[in-house]
C-alpha cells in the first residue's frame, strides 16, 4: 500500500525559492529566553555595555584633542595635564568594566547555548514519543535523525555566535550614529549613503546566500537520510551486489550538497571583501570631502554647534570606520541568520507536529476480584486486571479483562479512497487463538494494527471486554496487549535489560521464568556473561533465531492477557521453532492470541482460521472445516497455491 511522505522542506516565496521564516526565528529567541528569563536579559545587559563602551572612544578622543590644541595654543601644560590624565582614566576604567562585562557575557553564552540546545532536544525528543505511528511511517529515519543533528546545530551557531554579534554590534552602530551626528550631520549624510549602497549589495548577494543556505539545509537531512538508510541495508546491497549503484545514487546526493554549499559560501565569501572595499572607499571619500570643507571653511551643521575642525574631522573618521566595520559584520551574519532560520523551521515543523490524539477515559487498573465477582481497584499488582469506566452520571463500574475482542463491519484506508480492509468482522473470544493468513499485503498487520489503534478505523466498531476502544486511554490499551513482531529489536544494554523491557518493574527472577517460558534460557546461559551480556547495535551478535527469543520473553514478561504474534517465527529455523513454539504454547495459555503467519503450521491449532485477499476474509473456521471445504486454505495448505 502507497503512503505519502509528509516532508518538512522549508517555505518558498511567491517565486519558488525557499525564504527564511522570521516566525521560526523569533520564536527561537523567544525560546532562549522562557528558558532563561533571569540569565538572557543579564546577557543582553553585559553586551550592550560592552558595546557602548567601544563605540565612545572618539568622544575622549575629540575632547583630547581639543585639550592639546588649547595647550599648543597657550603653551600651558600643567593646566592640560590633569584633564587629559582624567580622561585617561575614566577611558581606563571604562574599558575594565567593558572586559568584565565581555567575559561574563561569553560565559553566559556558553551556559545558555549548550543548555538551550539540551532543553530542545528533551522537547523534540519528548514531543517525537507522542507522535503516531502514521509520521514515522511516512517519514524516513535519516531525515528525522537531520533535525537533532544538523538542524539544531544551526541553532547553536545562531545563539552563540550570531545573536550576540547582532545585539553587539546594532548597538555599535545606533551609538556611533548618535555620536557621529552629534559631531557633523554633513559627514554623517555622505556616510548614510554609503551605507545604503552596502545594503542594496548585502540585499543582492546575501540574498543569493540564503537560497543556496536553505537548499543546503534540504541537501543535508537528504544524504544523512540515504547514508542511515544505506547503512541498515549493507546486507541487501551487498547480497545483490549493488554496490556500484549504491556509489552513483550517493555521489548524486553528495554531489548536489556540494552545489548548494558551494554556491552558498560562494555568495557569503564574496559578501565580505566587496563591504569593506566600499567602507574604505567611503572612508577615503570622507577624508577627502571634511578636509576640502574644511579648507572652505563651509559652515558646520551638528548639534554639538561646534565648528568643523581636525579635532572632529579625526575622530569622525575613525568612527566612520567602526561604523562600516559593524555594518559589514551585522552583513555577514545574513547567512547564519537564514541558515538559523532553515533549521528552526525545521526543528518546531517536529515540535508543532500533532500529538496522536486520545480521547479514551476508560483506565486498566490492578483489581481483586472477589468469588462472588465484586471488583475492587487495588494499588499493588495482583495478577488480575480490570476497566475502570467512569460514566457521564457520575458512576464508576469495572469491568474484568478477559481479552474478549470483537470487530464488527470494520473499514479502514491509509489513504482516502484507497481501501485496505472492507467489512471485516473478528470476533475473539477469552482463551480463543485466531490466525489471520493470506498473501503479502492482504490486510494481515493492518488488523493488529487498528487493534493497538495505531491507526483508527473508518468505519464500523471494534470492543474490548464490550467496551469501544475508542473509550479506552492508547497507553492503557496497549499496556493490555502483547507484541512480538516478525522486525524484533534490541535495544543497546544487557540481555536482562532487554526482557526488562515489557515490565520495567519485573524482578530478575521473572525475567528469567520469562525466558524459560519462551525457550530463551538455555542459549542465554551459554553466553559470556548470560543474562549480563551486553548486546549493541540492535543485537547484532545474535542469531535471528536468538534475538526473537528474546523479543518473545520480553512479550512474556509482560503478562498481558491478549497476544498479537506478526510472523513471530517467520525467522527462525524449524528446530528453534519447535522449540518457540512449545513456550508459545505456554505463553498463549488462557489468553486470547492474535497470530499472523506464513508458516500454516504454526496456525494448524488455532481455534479460528481466517484467509484474508485484498483486505476481505474469504474464509472462516478451524484447520479441520476449512481443510473439509477445500477452498483456498486447502490449497494454500497443500501447495497449490502459494501465500505470495
Amino acid at each position: 500500500m502507497s503512503r505519502k511522505p509528509t516532508r518538512t522542506l522549508p517555505e518558498v516565496n511567491s517565486k519558488g525559492k525557499p525564504k527564511a521564516d522570521m516566525k521560526s526565528l523569533v520564536r527561537t529567541v523567544k525560546k532562549l529566553f522562557e528558558f532563561y528569563p533571569r540569565l538572557a536579559p543579564l546577557t543582553c545587559v553585559c553586551i550592550l555595555f560592552s558595546a557602548i563602551v567601544s563605540a565612545i572612544p572618539s568622544l575622549f578622543l575629540q575632547k583630547v584633542l581639543t585639550v592639546i590644541g588649547e595647550w599648543a595654543s597657550s603653551g600651558n601644560w600643567e593646566a592640560a595635564k590633569p584633564v587629559i590624565g582624567k580622561y585617561i582614566k575614566i577611558l581606563a576604567s571604562m574599558y575594565v568594566l567593558s572586559m568584565i562585562s565581555m567575559t561574563v557575557y561569553t560565559q553566559l553564552m556558553a551556559i545558555m547555548t549548550q543548555g538551550f540546545l539540551n532543553k530542545m532536544r528533551q522537547e523534540v525528543f519528548s514531543g517525537m514519543q507522542d507522535l503516531p505511528i502514521r509520521y514515522f511511517d511516512t517519514n524516513k529515519t535519516g531525515d528525522i535523525m537531520s533535525h537533532y543533528t544538523n538542524d539544531i546545530d544551526t541553532l547553536r551557531q545562531l545563539i552563540s555566535q550570531s545573536l550576540p554579534t547582532l545585539i553587539q554590534s546594532l548597538a555599535i552602530v545606533i551609538t556611533v550614529f548618535v555620536i557621529m551626528l552629534y559631531f557633523s550631520v554633513w559627514l554623517t549624510l555622505i556616510l548614510v549613503f554609503g551605507v545604503i549602497c552596502m545594503f542594496f549589495v548585502s540585499k543582492k548577494i546575501g540574498g543569493g546566500a540564503g537560497k543556496y543556505f536553505v537548499l543546503q539545509q534540504r541537501s543535508v537531512a537528504a544524504t544523512e537520510g540515504y547514508i542511515q538508510e544505506m547503512m541498515n541495508g549493507q546486507k541487501v546491497v551487498k547480497v545483490f551486489n549493488h554496490e556500484r549503484e549504491s556509489i552513483e545514487q550517493f555521489d548524486k546526493l553528495n554531489d548536489r550538497l556540494f552545489n548548494d554549499s558551494m554556491k552558498a559560501n560562494a555568495y557569503a565569501n564574496t559578501l565580505g571583501p566587496i563591504i569593506i572595499n566600499i567602507g574604505n572607499v567611503l572612508y577615503v571619500l570622507l577624508a577627502l570631502i571634511g578636509g576640502m570643507l574644511l579648507l572652505l571653511g563651509v559652515p558646520n551643521l551638528s548639534l554639538s554647534g561646534k565648528v568643523l575642525d581636525i579635532t572632529i574631522l579625526v575622530p569622525f573618521l575613525n568612527m566612520a570606520k567602526q561604523f562600516t566595520g559593524n555594518v559589514n559584520t551585522l552583513s555577514q551574519q545574513v547567512n547564519t541568520i537564514v541558515m538559523a532560520s532553515a533549521g528552526a523551521q525545521r526543528v518546531f515543523s517536529l515540535v508543532d507536529q500533532p500529538p496522536e490524539p486520545d480521547n479514551g477515559y476508560v483506565t486498566l487498573v490492578n483489581a481483586n476480584i472477589a468469588p462472588d465477582g465484586t471488583i475492587t481497584e487495588s494499588e499493588e499488582r495482583t495478577g488480575h486486571w480490570a476497566w475502570r469506566h467512569p460514566h457521564g452520571d457520575g458512576t464508576l463500574t469495572y469491568t474484568e479483562l478477559k481479552g474478549d475482542v470483537r470487530m464488527v463491519d470494520v473499514d479502514f484506508a491509509y489513504e482516502e479512497g484507497i481501501e485496505v480492509l472492507h467489512n471485516i468482522s473478528v470476533y475473539a473470544e477469552p482463551g480463543q487463538k485466531v490466525a489471520f493468513v493470506g498473501a503479502t499485503g492482504a490486510g494481515k498487520t493492518t488488523i493488529t494494527n487498528l487493534i493497538n489503534r495505531f491507526y483508527d478505523i473508518a468505519d464500523g466498531k471494534i470492543r474490548y471486554d464490550g467496551i469501544n476502544v475508542n473509550k479506552i486511554k492508547k497507553a492503557d490499551l496497549r499496556r493490555s496487549l502483547g507484541l512480538v513482531l516478525q522486525d524484533t529489536n534490541l535495544f543497546t544494554g544487557t540481555v536482562m535489560d532487554n526482557i526488562r523491557y515489557g515490565r520495567l518493574e519485573a524482578t530478575d527472577e521473572e525475567c528469567m521464568k520469562a525466558a524459560k517460558l519462551a525457550g530463551a534460557d538455555d542459549f542465554i546461559t551459554r553466553l559470556p556473561q548470560g543474562y549480563e551480556t551486553e548486546l549493541t547495535n540492535n543485537g547484532a551478535n545474535l542469531s535471528q533465531g536468538q534475538r526473537q527469543l528474546i523479543a518473545i520473553a520480553r512479550a512474556a514478561v509482560a503478562d498481558p492477557p491478549v497476544m498479537i504474534l506478526d510472523e513471530a517465527t517467520s525467522s527462525i529455523d524449524t528446530r528453534t521453532e519447535a522449540i518457540v513454539q512449545r513456550g508459545m504454547d505456554k505463553l498463549m495459555e488462557g489468553r486470547t492470541v492474535f497470530v499472523i503467519a506464513h508458516r500454516l503450521s504454526t496456525v494448524m491449532n488455532s481455534d479460528v482460521i481466517m484467509v484474508l485477499d485484498y483486505g476481505k476474509i474469504i474464509e472462516r473456521g478451524n484447520h479441520e472445516k476449512l481443510i473439509a471445504e477445500k477452498g483456498v486454505y486447502y490449497q494454500l495448505y497443500t501447495g497449490a497455491f502459494e501465500l505470495e
